[in-house]
């Protein structure tokens, strides 16, 4: 008995607390590292891992810009950030990625970690229309970043309360100041010539300029 309790309190010991980010990042912008940074100070996480997802089946409505060029910026966009790490685990899978598997494999390859999935308030309300959200809401605990939201949904607070009861799920609320840009207001910009300083990393606006990224509206 004591020996297993040994075993136990080392593998807690080694237990790593790990946040994940992922999105299409297309591209990242300052939002994002503002959100990852607040998440790991917040829940005293070792790592926030950024993750690129490769053709997610719920954004066919654009182009995705190439795997390669998204994964590049967003290397360009952590350097420097303490904590914040790169991973390629959803690029190297073929097709659609969902996060239900995308976690259940996370698991398999590092038993021993603790994920925390990384969301915004949207996405909360819309999670019981993804691919088995049962397995996501049991494999990771969700910190959800909270801001004012339409007044035609429920509030944050019954939302999670909702998922908790039906799910078992383990939802916390990430007290972050409201984001005011999107990816996909970026690429709009682009695309009309407007500055992109201040609200991407000063070298992903470089590399933006560089291949000459969502210039045509058409790509937008």
């Amino acid at each position: 008995m004591g020996e297993q309790r040994q075993k136990q309190e080392e593998r807690k010991a080694n237990m790593a607390r790990i946040g994940i980010m992922g999105g299409t990042f297309d591209p990242i912008h300052n939002g994002h590292l503002q959100l990852g940074r607040q998440a790991k100070e917040e829940y005293a996480l070792d790592q926030v891992w950024f993750m690129p997802s490769g053709q997610p089946p719920h954004k066919k409505d654009h182009k995705i810009t190439d795997a390669k060029i998204r994964l590049e910026m967003v290397r360009l966009a952590l350097e420097g950030q303490d904590g914040l790490m790169l991973s390629d685990f959803e690029l190297r899978r073929p097709g659609n990625t969902y996060t239900a598997q995308t976690l259940s494999l996370l698991r398999e390859e590092y038993p021993e970690d603790q994920f925390y999935f990384i969301i915004g308030a949207d996405s909360l309300y819309d999670i019981e229309k993804w691919y088995h959200p049962e397995a996501v809401m049991a494999q990771a605990v969700l910190l959800v970043a909270s801001r004012d939201w339409d007044k035609k949904h429920p509030t944050l607070e019954g939302q999670i309360s909702h998922l908790s009861e039906k799910y078992g799920a383990k939802i916390n609320i990430l007290h972050c100041s409201k984001v005011h840009v999107s990816s996909e207001e970026i690429r709009r910009m682009v695309s009309q010539g407007k500055p992109l300083e201040g609200l991407l990393p000063e070298r992903v606006v470089e590399y933006v300029k560089q291949h000459h990224l969502y210039e045509q509206p058409s790509l937008v």
